[in-house]
């Protein structure tokens, strides 16, 4: 028996006057998952404990099988698994995003999060120069994907609170400033950070071709080195991890899982989604399990993007679960689950804590769910609604 997940980050939404009260979920058309929710079993998980924020990282841990409430301990340590970043006990990780910073007025906003997706390639040297620059015995600096990066401060404090970039976009920063002991020193060395971003060559030559410059660095998701039991521990299982994005392969590989690079992935909308698709079909002539990750819903819906989040949706549906379905006569006996981690509301542009949708179908049971196709709405009238930690075992003993 093999084990699919294929997950949708942020699928899942709230119905939108546009759409004449439908989500971009029910909008796009996604025949293949609509045909799986018929033929298997579809529900709402709760992937985001009470009193934890719904982020990508508590609630890819939940899918993959891990109770956050027993083990979360930040997302930053996860992404730093995934860059080879081995951290000590005393060491604390925080996520650190290229942003740029919008002055209006006398205020700096949040104009986006991501720098205008800036490529990886001049992400990679505004960190270098800001290891070169400000780095050392304290703090360092370590390169990942386009806007997304690592900074550890050894022998650091991590009684912080930080807010997310992307939850205040358009807003101002001032009342989203980092808060507790030494946050004066985080600031202290973003205000140098921005010194020197302001006179680097990249951000000139982003300028000079009218993009976005990072001007601007902003720390968040802090915590330190978490324990987890393998796979191969816990359930027996070998297995691998498409994503294009760090904190999933960080938590693939602490999970002792391989990792899988497929050309193309991007983590955007732009992303190989055939690719991940072909990729994980070929991971399960060796492998027990694959875990497959797209970000692009997410990153569409963090834009305010609707168009864009049904396109990605439906990229989904078509290349991603639609290989996967091609492909059944070759991989043999499988159980699928399709899940988003969480919600991600266009009109927030955030993320929220409400249940998702699931589907869980197994090639080997002949069945009729009394869902009509794969939606929010559908889910919620066939379904209970589980823990999401609790779809991993689901998956495995459906």
């Amino acid at each position: 028996m093999k084990y699919i997940v294929l997950l949708g980050d942020g699928m899942s939404d709230e119905p939108i006057a546009e759409l004449g009260g439908k989500t971009p979920l029910q909008a796009a058309a996604t025949p293949n998952m609509d045909r799986l929710a018929r033929t298997g079993s579809i529900g709402l998980a709760a992937t985001v404990p009470d009193g934890y924020h719904p982020g990508s990282d508590v609630a890819n841990l939940s899918v993959f099988g891990y109770d956050p409430a027993e083990c979360y301990s930040g997302r930053s340590p996860l992404e730093a698994a995934s860059m080879g970043v081995e951290l000590g006990s005393d060491d604390v990780a925080f996520r650190l995003n290229l942003v740029w910073l919008e002055a209006h007025y006398g205020k700096l906003y949040m104009g986006d999060f991501s720098a205008g997706h800036i490529t990886t390639e001049e992400a990679k040297q505004l960190i270098e120069t800001l290891q070169k620059e400000l780095g050392g015995d304290e703090f360092n600096f370590y390169p990942g994907v386009s806007y997304r990066h690592l900074m550890v401060w050894k022998n650091g404090l991590d009684q912080f609170e930080f807010t997310p970039p992307h939850d205040i976009t358009t807003y101002s920063i001032e009342d989203h400033l980092p808060k507790g002991e030494g946050s004066d020193i985080l600031m202290s060395l973003t205000n140098a950070a921005q010194m020197v971003l302001a006179h680097h060559p990249v951000n000139y030559q982003r300028a000079e071709r009218n993009e976005l410059p990072a001007n601007s660095i902003w720390l968040w998701g802090h915590g330190r080195k978490p324990q987890l039991e393998t796979y191969q521990q816990r359930f027996g299982l070998t297995g691998s991890v498409i994503s294009a994005v760090d904190l999933i392969k960080g938590i693939g590989m602490i999970a002792g899982l391989d990792i899988i690079d497929v050309p193309g992935a991007t983590g955007y909308i732009d992303t190989n989604y055939r690719g991940k698709g072909e990729y994980a079909v070929k991971s399960l002539k060796e492998k027990d399990f694959i875990y497959v990750h797209v970000e692009a819903p997410d990153e569409a819906a963090h834009g305010g993007l609707l168009q864009e989040k049904i396109k990605a949706i439906e990229d989904f549906d078509r290349d991603v679960v639609g290989t996967i379905i091609e492909s059944l006569p070759n991989i043999g006996d499988c159980r699928i689950l399709i899940t988003p981690d969480h919600p991600t509301p266009v009109a927030k542009r955030t993320h929220t804590s409400d249940p998702v949708p699931y589907v869980l179908f197994d090639s080997t049971v002949e069945q009729r769910s009394s869902a009509e196709g794969y939606s929010e709405e559908e889910a919620k009238r066939c379904g209970n609604i589980v823990p999401g930690h609790q779809l991993l075992p689901m998956l495995l003993n459906h």
